[in-house]
């Protein structure tokens, strides 16, 4: 018994030492391809699974698509079903930082290489370069410091905004938070009335507007960390009998054809873009992997910004 308890100590510690990074991935010319969306009820999540279905083929993906709906707990059971079903590779937008922390630590047990896209988990738990390969993704700090950046130019540093912020535990959420805050800080003269989730989505934004509206009649500025809860926002100011664009200033993030609309219109003042098309650099981040090839722990997407000056010029590249 002492003999069999040391044997199965001793292969624990092999296994933890072999498993200090990722589990490796072969190069072929097929992978069996594991995307766990976590949600596809608005345009920007619409456009990165339909990135991953157009790369799939070029790529050699046998793709899996799953909709966890909003629900974190979905995500986990569809990471947990994709792990079932031996998937090479498991490409996670995860929706909530913490919940899906075990997922991820259970496909690298299973020898799964997992890539986080998007969004990112908790790093104080699980890291890069350890218990998944890389982050592929925007600098969500960045993108709330230059949208702040941008309402002081735009207000010339004074004035009272409402930020309605995204899914609640979610890493862009509140990156966005702690870049456009420190920014706003800054300025005296400038003042955030009201910081709530609107949950990415236009309809939440839009109820969210209009009650803070009622509690803050004299806001001058509005930024929302998606345009969808922008464009909600809008529909609240006009419903208030205001005019978004004159009486209020309103900035968004992503990029969709309906926000660059909105800016043509004169009712949206920017945009700081977010690419959802991730499809063809996770491929090339995938294969790179494959090689042999040292990841850094974070892909970096290069994001711009929209505003009446460009908007025209690319809203038929929008998604």
């Amino acid at each position: 018994m002492k003999l069999n308890l040391i044997a199965l100590y001793a292969a624990c510690a092999v296994s933890t030492s072999v498993f200090a990074a990722p589990p490796p991935l072969a190069e072929k010319a097929q992978y069996k391809v594991g995307f766990a969306q976590s949600e596809n009820n608005n345009p920007w999540r619409i456009a990165e699974t339909d990135s991953f279905k157009n790369i799939a083929k070029e790529c050699g993906w046998q793709l899996i698509v799953t909709d966890a709906s909003g629900s974190a707990s979905k995500q986990v059971s569809d990471v947990n079903s994709m792990i079932a079903q031996r998937v090479d590779v498991i490409f996670l937008p995860p929706r909530e930082e913490r919940p899906l922390v075990p997922a991820v630590k259970r496909a690298k047990a299973r020898g799964i290489p997992v890539f986080l896209v998007d969004r990112k988990v908790d790093e104080t738990v699980v890291k890069p370069g350890e218990d998944y390969v890389t982050f592929i993704g925007s600098d969500f700090i960045k993108q709330g410091e230059v949208a702040a950046e941008l309402l002081v130019k735009l207000s010339g540093g004074k004035g009272k905004i409402i930020q309605l912020e995204g899914t609640t535990g979610s890493t862009s959420a509140l990156d966005h938070v702690v870049g456009f805050n420190s920014v706003i800080a800054k300025y005296p003269d400038m003042e955030i009335v009201a910081s709530q989730t609107g949950d990415y989505a236009r309809d939440k934004g839009r109820k969210v507007m209009e009650t803070l509206l009622q509690t803050n009649p004299d806001v001058t500025m509005v930024w929302a960390h998606n345009d969808e809860m922008a464009l909600g926002a809008i529909r609240a100011i006009e419903a208030a009998g205001l005019v978004p664009g004159k009486d209020i200033i309103v900035g968004g993030k992503d990029g969709t054809r309906d926000g660059l609309q909105a800016i043509i219109d004169g009712k949206m003042a920017f945009i700081v873009e977010s690419t959802p098309k991730f499809g063809p650099l996770a491929c090339e981040t995938m294969k790179r992997y494959a090689s042999g090839e040292k990841i850094e722990p974070w892909v970096k997407t290069e994001d711009r910004i929209f505003d009446a000056s460009n908007a025209a010029q690319h809203i038929n590249d929008a998604f």
